[in-house]
C-alpha cells in the first residue's frame, strides 16, 4: 500500500479494490461503468471519490491521485464541474429513491463536452433505490455511453439491481473491515480515545464510516443504548407485558428496522457464545459481554437460535410491508424470558 499514490493511501483497508482500480488507471484500462457494493457506511462513496480523483488528477501518472491539485480538491468537495453526484431523493413518506427525472437531467449533462477534466464522471449513490423507470432509463446510457464518460454506481447488494445493469458494470464488492483496522484508524486519523475506539471498532460491524459517525454524533450511541434497554425490558417482561410492548413499539414503525438490527446484533453475539468456544469468540457488543456470557450459560441453545432466526425474519417481513404489530408480537413471544 505504501507504493500507492497519496490519494489511495487515504482509504483504510479494501486493499484488493484499491489495487484493482489503481491498476486500471496505471495501465489505461479504465472501464466505462463500475458498481461498488457493500453495507452502508463501509466506504463505497469514499472509494468512488478517490477513483474519480485518480481519473482526473493533474499530477503525473504514478502520483494520481495526489489529493492536492485543483481537480482532486474540487472532487473531494463535490464541486468539480465535470463530476455529477446523484443522491436518492426523499419522498413525502420518507422513502428514498433515485427518480427518472434525475436520470434524464444526468443524461443531458453527460451529452455535453467536459469543461476541464479528462473524464466526465457520474457518481450514483445507492442505485439500488432507483425506481424501475429510472433504472430502465439509465440502462440506455450504460449500453451506449458517451465518449470520455465513466459511470460509478454504489449499492448495498448487486442482486437488488436489474441483471442487465449488473452485466454492464465492473463490480467491486467491499467486505467488512477487521475491528483492529477500524480501531487503529479511529485513534490515528480521528484522535479517538483508545477505550472509545475499541468499543466503536467492535460495534461497527466492519464499517469504518459508522464508527466515525458514532464518534462525532453521540445520539447514535444513545439510540443504541435505548434499543438495548428496550430489549432487556422485553426479556424480563411477562406475556402480557410483551404484548403491551409490541403495541407501543409498533406505533412508530419507522423506528423498528434500526431497533431490530440492534437486537439482531445482540442475538448473534449470544449465538456465537452459546454455540462456539467462548474463549475464542469475538463479539460485537463488548459492553454487554457479562450479560451475554451469563445468558449463554443459562438459556438452551435451541431457544437462542429461535430468537435469532425470528429477529432476522422480522426484518425481512417489515421490508415486505407486513403488519408491524403482528411482526413484533411474533418476535417478542419467541424470546426466552429472563427470570
Amino acid at each position: 500500500m505504501n507504493s500507492l499514490a497519496p490519494g489511495w493511501r487515504t482509504i483504510v483497508g479494501h486493499e484488493w479494490a484499491v489495487r484493482l482500480l489503481g491498476s486500471a488507471i496505471r495501465h489505461d484500462r479504465t472501464g466505462h461503468a463500475y458498481l461498488i457494493t457493500g453495507p452502508d457506511r463501509i466506504g463505497k462513496l469514499t472509494l468512488a471519490r478517490v477513483f474519480t480523483q485518480s481519473l482526473n488528477c493533474m499530477a503525473d501518472l504514478p502520483n494520481r491521485p495526489c489529493g492536492e491539485c485543483r481537480a482532486c480538491r474540487l472532487i473531494a468537495e463535490d464541486k468539480h464541474p465535470d463530476v455529477r453526484v446523484i443522491l436518492p431523493e426523499v419522498s413525502d413518506r420518507g422513502i428514498q429513491s433515485i427518480k427518472i427525472e434525475q436520470i434524464r437531467r444526468l443524461q443531458q449533462d453527460l451529452s455535453l463536452s467536459t469543461y476541464e477534466a479528462r473524464y466526465k464522471v457520474a457518481l450514483l449513490k445507492r442505485f439500488d433505490t432507483a425506481n424501475l423507470n429510472a433504472a430502465n432509463a439509465f440502462l440506455k446510457t450504460l449500453e451506449e455511453p458517451p465518449n470520455n464518460v465513466v459511470l460509478i454506481l454504489t449499492a448495498n447488494d448487486s442482486d437488488t439491481l436489474l441483471p442487465t445493469i449488473n452485466s454492464r458494470c465492473r463490480t467491486v464488492g467491499l467486505r467488512p473491515l477487521a475491528p483492529i483496522l477500524i480501531e487503529e484508524a479511529l485513534m490515528t486519523r480521528h484522535h479517538v480515545e483508545p477505550g472509545e475506539a475499541h468499543l466503536l471498532a467492535h460495534l461497527a460491524d466492519g464499517r469504518l464510516g459508522w464508527a466515525i459517525e458514532a464518534h462525532t454524533n453521540p445520539a447514535l450511541m444513545q439510540e443504541r443504548r435505548a434499543q438495548l434497554e428496550t430489549l432487556h425490558q422485553a426479556l424480563g417482561a411477562t406475556l402480557v407485558g410483551r404484548f403491551a410492548q409490541a403495541e407501543s413499539l409498533s406505533r412508530k414503525a419507522e423506528t423498528l428496522p434500526p431497533l431490530l438490527r440492534t437486537w439482531l446484533s445482540w442475538w448473534r453475539d449470544l449465538s456465537l457464545l452459546a454455540f462456539g468456544r467462548q474463549a475464542n469468540v469475538t463479539i460485537s457488543n463488548i459492553d454487554e459481554a457479562e450479560l451475554l456470557h451469563e445468558a449463554a450459560g443459562r438459556w438452551p441453545r435451541a431457544d437462542v437460535l429461535v430468537a435469532l432466526k425470528q429477529t432476522e425474519a422480522a426484518l425481512r417481513q417489515l421490508r415486505q410491508n407486513a403488519n408491524a404489530r403482528l411482526v413484533l408480537e411474533n418476535v417478542l413471544l419467541s424470546y426466552p424470558r429472563r427470570i
